[in-house]
């Protein structure tokens, strides 16, 4: 089949939603300028440079107590600093709960029974137990086409491993096996992995 996405696909789910996939989960915690904490999965997520380190998220709907945007983005903008935490599948359970459209009053690590950390480069918290957690300093916020879409870029200024994810000096991603957002609510996880090597000739 072909269509184009402004006539409707006459589908009974949005199959763009599941073309672009598996898709990494950003896990994305943040402080508001009060200092509350929030904590929400976003699949639109991806590193996007090496030097200097830098990652991106994009949150693309709203919620009635935060205007334009949702509570990450919200936060992100008062103080310019948030963390990205990686999510393993035994987490796959708290995550989905943080997902919920809960008031901006609600710290979703203690509503998902989750252990706060400190980060060391920013003033935010970070899940304790995420088998990685990238700190960052917000460079950008980007609008984008479309009502409530927001791309938000920072660079990594702290990286938190666990030391159980580590194996002979890599990151191991086996170790905890990674969870990633599939089309409508499909999820996945990343249990084995293959090594190619870049052509040279």
């Amino acid at each position: 089949m072909f269509y184009e996405p402004k006539d409707g696909h006459g589908l009974p789910h949005n199959p763009f939603n599941a073309v672009v996939a598996p898709r990494p989960i950003g896990w994305i915690s943040s402080r508001g300028a009060d200092g509350s904490d929030n904590l929400a999965p976003y699949s639109f997520f991806n590193a996007v440079a090496y030097v200097p380190p830098q990652v991106m998220f994009a949150s693309t709907s709203t919620k009635p107590d935060r205007g334009d945007t949702k509570d990450s983005v919200a936060n992100i903008r008062e103080t310019g600093v948030f963390a990205v935490n990686i999510v393993g599948f035994d987490q796959k359970d708290a995550m989905n709960r943080t997902s919920g459209p809960w008031g901006r009053e609600v710290d979703e690590f203690a509503d998902a029974g989750l252990q706060k950390a400190a980060c060391r480069t920013i003033d935010c918290a970070f899940v304790a137990d995420a088998p990685a957690t990238l700190e960052c300093k917000l460079t950008q916020i980007v609008k984008i086409e479309g009502e409530a879409n927001f791309v938000v870029f920072g660079e990594v200024t702290g990286v938190h491993l666990r030391d159980d994810c580590l194996t002979d000096g890599r990151f191991d991603v086996t170790r905890f096996s990674p969870l990633a957002r599939m089309g409508y609510m499909d999820y996945a996880t990343v249990r084995e992995t293959f090594t190619m090597d870049r052509p040279t000739d």
